[in-house]
């Protein structure tokens, strides 16, 4: 049998920077993800708005890719993309998802769930604007997740729409936000002995958080 280049089964870390108890966390799971994420980038976390999304298609299939978080507020958590991708497809197909945040320099995960929504198309149009031109143009170049023969074609997409649209191009109606209205939270802490703190917020009907500790 081919041996792996190095020896997983003993690559392991102990996390001991902190703990995590429900007593502590805030009634609010937006405002104890707001706090953890100020940690985060006081932290100097690499990117601390990159999350996992996992979505599902129709018949079932999951699929999980990284993106970058563009809002959060009470209302849910924003990210934007094209509406034909993959992930776009499977949230037409199936408006529910999850995200995920690992921030190891905290040695902390954050995992929501929920509902998934188009965004206004004003909110759209607000967050199109404000990115670089070069990224307002690939907007309208690349048929994300399609097949491409090469990337000298994706380039040359790209020059052809920079050529075509100039520097101020208009947001493509095939691209905009979706936001993600959580149902359900969990604040993970890494422990030592693999003891993690694991403390889940779930959505009642009365609009309350019912706040719960989860084995590890």
């Amino acid at each position: 049998m081919d041996k792996t280049p190095h020896d997983l089964a003993q690559m392991r870390k102990s996390y001991e920077q902190a703990e995590l108890d429900e007593s502590h966390v805030l009634p609010q799971p937006i405002d104890q993800f707001h706090h953890w994420f100020d940690e985060a980038v006081k932290a100097k976390a690499l990117e601390p708005n990159a999350m996992t999304l996992a979505t599902a298609s129709a018949d079932g299939r999951p699929s999980t890719r990284v993106l970058l978080l563009k809002g959060a507020d009470a209302t849910g958590l924003v990210w934007f993309t094209n509406y034909a991708s993959r992930k776009g497809q499977d949230l037409s197909a199936n408006p529910m998802a999850a995200m995920q945040f690992f921030w190891p320099e905290l040695e902390r995960v954050v995992r929501i769930e929920g509902r998934v929504e188009r965004v206004s198309d004003e909110e759209s149009d607000t967050y199109y604007r404000s990115r670089p031109a070069g990224s307002r143009i690939g907007a309208w170049a690349s048929p994300q997740s399609q097949v491409l023969v090469s990337r000298d074609v994706l380039e040359a997409a790209w020059k052809a729409q920079q050529a075509k649209l100039g520097e101020d191009p208009p947001r493509p109606a095939h691209w905009g936000g979706y936001r993600l209205i959580p149902d359900h939270w969990e604040f993970w802490q890494g422990r030592s002995s693999r003891l993690h703190d694991r403390i889940a917020y779930e959505l009642q009907a009365d609009g309350s958080w019912l706040i719960q500790r989860l084995a590890p």
